[in-house]
Formats: structure tokens, sequence, C-alpha cells
């Protein structure tokens, strides 16, 4: 699937401007330091547990494993989720909770005591499916009790790309809902530790006038995750400058092998793009226009993944990973808008009233076609 896709459907507000262009318990097992995987997993009496030992008494936690291992090296820290035991969240602010997936009817019905309004699933059905949760009976309860709302706005899991469009209509639909809603929102993704945290964090940004670090902070000492902050840098910056695109091309100087493909980039870490091979020039190409941003991404060489030493490459991370990476400018900016998005995406990025003004006139005006 393409996240060019989810591109904003209308003009967004022009910088410099007032005027409006509009869009036409706790139990959670996470583990976080240096190594790609943990021996252990922390449970919520505060003890320890080898994998092996609830993989033998847990049923589900192969899955568990698997999906933790594939999240661990998609957001670049050990983080680990446990299905098996239940849905975990934790209070952020006092009307908004982060947490995982509700997996049964009954999980509504533990959110109503705490006096949730409005569930707010991020969720794609691959990971519906995944755990096997049944979505429609957990939205048709929300129905018959008529005193919560679900709503669902899926952004694809593992994909900072995806995110980074999407935020936009997924934070104005949460904005008008939680305003007409009252009460206590609960956000969630699969594990709680990625979208739905990022969700939350955007929506501290732009709605309750938090500073983007100081909000992450407080994120982060109520439920530690992952959210991915460049993401949300972006969005904002697309918002109240534009978001326009460019051209790239990538290479790949090899006629030997006999398939080039590229994972990353604007597609996630899931997902790889061929590139096509030029006989004459006895090299691979690809060609694909990409908003303004960085991005990484990594050569898939005869099933092989490998970094081009001919471009640029990221520093190694916790895990001793190395990607290589593109930054995209555009065409035709102002010296306005380049220190704006300058500002916007630089280490401790806030929005003056104004430009908080403006984006929630712009989310209030927002609509997907």
């Amino acid at each position: 699937m393409n996240c060019l896709q989810h591109l904003l459907k209308e003009p967004p507000i022009l910088a410099g401007s007032r005027s409006m262009r509009r869009p036409s318990p706790l139990n959670l097992a996470m583990v976080r330091g240096g190594s790609r995987r943990s021996n252990t997993v922390k449970t919520a009496s505060g003890t320890s547990t080898s994998s092996a030992e609830n993989s033998a008494l847990e049923p589900g936690a192969e899955k568990s494993d698997a999906y933790s291992t594939n999240m661990t090296q998609a957001m670049g820290a050990v983080l680990t989720y446990r299905h098996e035991l239940g849905m975990n969240y934790n209070f952020i602010c006092p009307d908004l909770i982060v947490g995982s997936c509700l997996q049964t009817p009954s999980d509504v019905d533990k959110l109503r005591e705490i006096g949730v309004k409005t569930v707010f699933c991020l969720q794609q059905d691959p990971d519906l499916e995944y755990f096997g949760v049944d979505i429609h009976a957990i939205q048709d309860y929300c129905l018959e009790c008529k005193d919560i709302e679900h709503c669902r706005e899926e952004v694809r899991d593992f994909d900072a790309f995806d995110l980074r469009l999407r935020l936009p209509a997924v934070i104005s639909k949460l904005y008008k809902l939680a305003s007409h809603n009252g009460g206590i929102t609960y956000i969630h993704c699969t594990a709680g530790l990625g979208r739905a945290p990022a969700v939350a964090l955007a929506y501290m940004f732009w709605i309750l006038g938090y500073n983007l670090n100081e909000g992450h902070q407080l994120l982060q000492s109520k439920r530690p995750s992952f959210p991915k902050l460049e993401a949300i840098k972006l969005a904002t910056a697309d918002i109240l400058t534009g978001l326009s695109k460019n051209c790239i091309t990538l290479k790949w100087k090899n006629g030997s092998c006999s398939s080039v493909e590229i994972s990353g980039l604007d597609i996630g870490w899931g997902q790889k793009i061929p590139l096509a091979y030029d006989e004459e020039k006895k090299a691979w190409f690809l060609e694909r226009e990409l908003p303004e941003g960085r991005y990484e991404y990594k050569y898939v060489v005869d099933g092989n993944w490998v970094c081009n030493e001919h471009e640029m490459k990221t520093k190694p991370n916790a895990d001793g990973h190395v990607n290589n990476y593109i930054q995209v400018a555009r065409d035709g900016t102002s010296d306005e808008e380049k220190a704006m998005r300058e500002r916007l995406t630089g280490p401790d990025p806030d929005l003056t009233k104004e430009e908080r003004l403006m984006i929630k006139e712009y989310l209030e005006q927002y609509t997907e076609q």
C-alpha cells in the first residue's frame, strides 16, 4: 500500500495568514535497553520471569514474542508487549489515557467504570487479525451501552511516514470527539507503545497547549513508550507551511545481482519497492516523489539487507544497526516558511498562540474525502 494515498485532501493553512483553507490497573510488560531483545519480562507485580517460562505459562505468548521482536526492530528500542496478559493502560492527563488494545467486550465495561467516554482505536485489520480481536463485537457492545463511543482511525503500525500523513485527520477526529463526548478519552493501538502515545502527544501539543518536549517528558513519566517525535514535528510543519513533494533518485550500482529492492523510505519497513535495472548504465534505479523530510531506508539485494556505501548513513543505534538516509527539500520555499519549518522540526519545537489557534481552526474544519 502506498502511504501517499493518505495525503491531505485539500490545501493546508498558509504560513503568515490567519485565513483558513479548509482541507476541501497497570498490566504493562515492557523492557527498554541497549540489546535487541531482553531475556526478561517485567510483570505488574514487579517480579521478573524468563521469556521461556512465560511461553510455557501463558497461551499466545509465542505471538507476543514475535510481535515484540518486530516492534523492537522497527522502532529502534527494545519494547515488549504481552497480549496474553490483557489490556493495560496509563493515565497521561486526568482526561486522557494511553493503552493497549481492547480484547473483548468486557474491556469496554472496565473502561466505563473509570469514566471513559471515547475509545479511540488506531488499529488496522491485520493488527486485529494477528491477535484474533473481534473489533465488531467491541463496537456493537459500545453501541449497546450508549454511554461510550468507539471510533476507529487507522494508522499503519511501525510506520512514521504514514503517521505523519495521517495525524491531521486523526487529531481532527479525536479533538471533535473529545469535545463532544467529554469525560475520559482512551487512545490505543495494539501495544500502546508507538502509535497511541504519538497521537496522544500530538493532541497534547496541538490542542492542550504543551510544549512538545514537555509533553513528551510527561508522557514518558506516565507510560514509557516510543512515539515518533519526528513524525509529529513534520506534521506540524506540514499544516502551517504546506505539504509539498520533490523527486528523488536512488541508485544501486551492481549489474551482477538479480534483484534490488528498497525498504523503509515512505512505505515502512514491512514493505519493499523494486528498483528498475538500466542495462546501459549497469545499475539499478528508483525515482520517487516524497514530501519534505528525512527518510531512512535500506537496500535488499538478492534478499540480503545492506547499506549503500555511496549514500548517507545513520549513526549506529542502540542495537548497532545502520541505515541509509536521504534529506528531501522542496523547491520555492520562502525564507519565512523555511525558518518556520526549521523551528518546528528542531530540537525544542513550540507553537505560538497564533500558530496553535491556526492549527485548532484547521482541525475543526478538516474533512476527509
